[in-house]
């Protein structure tokens, strides 16, 4: 259905001489007394030349600055790349400092084929951040271009890390999980990136079948037929008024040894266009909705990666998926909806319809008794204008959250954990249903949270189960600039902190 230029990743521990190179990436940091050429493997006399030059070359050491010098022998490569870390804190550029210079370097290199990257990578650490930064950076979409055109540069092919690490166990770990979590988000993006026109419901159904071959990952895909049969009355709702009948997916990995095994559910928001429906959208930046379906993607890829890096945990996907579109067959302000659960929701606005397919989901799941459920959506508004377009908003249970925020930190995504205050609830009845699909205008992406947490079903002892929303409106699309390893548009924002949850989460349960 689409393909994926990946970079292929290795790590040599020295002598760049004998692994011939476009260009050589070498780290510029802003020090207090100006730009700071960071170790590197020049020699002492060429090292102090430029050093002596920064200045006047440009190089400030900011991030995502590059300058361009010619190659040396010593380095036996055509260009050698000043790339900006920024500012240090402590003795040297921390691990996500190197991600994202390493991942601007690759990003703003294409067109090269093999660029080796000299940042200090003391520790198999390092080189695991500058290789997973490598790998988010070789990435464009450029399905719809013409080949021959300006403006289509390949994807840098082949990534080399200077590293004294390199050549351990350690350090094949670290090249192998980068890989992954580069095909994981990669995967996210060209979803989030493909048109309206080809990525419908039944098309990314199909899609996640694609994605899962030769994986032990096992698809089910639940039809308008038997949504109808099952109560899957939220999917349905918001997809009756396309032409493109909606879908749910399930998407379960299995790893070895189950039984022992913790259980965590993903529930992902796949509206493969959001009109509005019948409360429509302005038509300003209306095409930025075939975004709206980026974490039905995050889920699916999360689930991909887990497959790939064998975690010791089974995590099962639903995508929930449909297309909000406004014709005599939609849904209307006023409607009482019956969801998966039993519970009625008077759908007040057509507009607020990732919760309706959400609570569909979230009861799907609650009813296999999972050890964790993690919802993720581009569900709010209100989350862009409280957290900004590069945070994810995190809400929930704190025993998830907080393992979510850790998870987060050590990706280096940006996240906030936000409340979800009881006096909010009251905004949500209705007069007609058991709960109405919008409440108040203030605290907009915290009433959302609210709306999810009554579609989240009990354990056998009757205790809650364990759950956080995500919510990603903000930073899973990037109608800016590219900056470090993000490019413009989709993004794959938290698939990596989810996998690393997921990494925690089989750790945990191993000791």
């Amino acid at each position: 259905m689409f393909t994926n230029a990946e970079a292929s990743l290795s790590a040599v521990a020295r002598d760049l001489r004998k692994h011939p190179s476009d260009a050589v990436v070498i780290g510029v940091a802003q020090g207090p007394e100006g730009p700071v050429l960071l170790d590197s493997p020049l020699s002492a006399k060429n090292a102090e030349a430029i050093q002596g030059t920064l200045a006047v070359l440009g190089a400030t050491g900011a991030a995502d600055s590059l300058v361009r010098l010619p190659g040396v022998p010593e380095l036996n490569t055509q260009i050698i790349a000043l790339a900006g870390v920024g500012k240090l804190d402590g003795d040297g550029a921390s691990p996500e400092q190197l991600r994202r210079a390493s991942g601007s370097a690759v990003r703003q290199l294409a067109g090269l084929t093999t660029v080796a990257l000299a940042f200090p990578a003391p520790t198999a650490d390092d080189l695991a951040a500058i290789a997973e930064g490598a790998a988010l950076g070789a990435y464009s979409y450029t399905e719809h271009r013409k080949r021959s055109s300006a403006a289509t540069k390949r994807n840098v092919a082949r990534v080399v890390i200077l590293s004294p690490a390199a050549d351990s166990a350690a350090a094949d770990a670290a090249l192998a999980r980068a890989a992954v979590l580069g095909r994981a988000v990669n995967t996210t993006r060209s979803l989030v990136n493909m048109p309206p026109s080809q990525l419908f419901p039944a098309s990314f159904a199909d899609a996640a079948k694609e994605l899962a071959k030769g994986l032990p990952i096992k698809i089910t895909v639940w039809d308008e037929k038997r949504l109808e049969k099952e109560g899957f009355g939220g999917i349905l709702a918001v997809g009756q008024g396309s032409a493109r009948p909606p879908r749910l997916v399930k998407a379960e990995y299995t790893p070895s040894q189950a039984s022992k095994a913790s259980s965590i559910h993903l529930v992902g928001k796949g509206i493969t266009f959001d009109t509005g429906g019948i409360s429509i959208k302005p038509a300003a930046k209306m095409d930025e909705m075939k975004s709206d379906m980026a974490g039905a993607a995050s889920a699916l890829a999360t689930v991909i990666a887990a497959a790939r890096l064998g975690i010791r945990a089974k995590v099962t996907a639903w995508l929930c998926i449909a297309e909000n579109m406004p014709s005599g067959n939609a849904q209307r302000p006023s409607d009482v909806i019956v969801t998966r659960s039993g519970m009625s929701v008077e759908v007040l606005n057509t507009d607020a319809e990732g919760r309706l397919v959400m609570a569909d989901g979230l009861a799907a799941a609650s009813e296999e008794g999972p050890d964790a459920i993690i919802d993720i959506a581009t569900l709010t508004g209100a989350a862009i204008i409280a957290l900004g377009t590069r945070t994810a908003g995190l809400m929930g249970d704190a025993a998830v959250t907080d393992a979510l925020k850790a998870a987060a930190d050590g990706e280096g995504e940006a996240a906030w954990a936000m409340p979800l205050p009881d006096e909010l609830r009251a905004g949500l009845d209705s007069p007609i249903a058991d709960i109405a699909n919008v409440g108040d205008k203030p605290g907009g992406m915290l009433t959302a949270g609210i709306f999810l947490r009554e579609f989240v079903g009990d354990r056998t002892d009757g205790t809650p189960i364990p759950w956080a929303h995500i919510d990603i409106a903000g930073p899973s699309y990037n109608t800016g600039s590219a900056y470090g390893h993000t490019p413009k548009l989709g993004t794959g924002a938290m698939v990596r902190t989810l996998v690393r949850y997921l990494e925690g989460v089989a750790d945990g349960a191993a000791s």
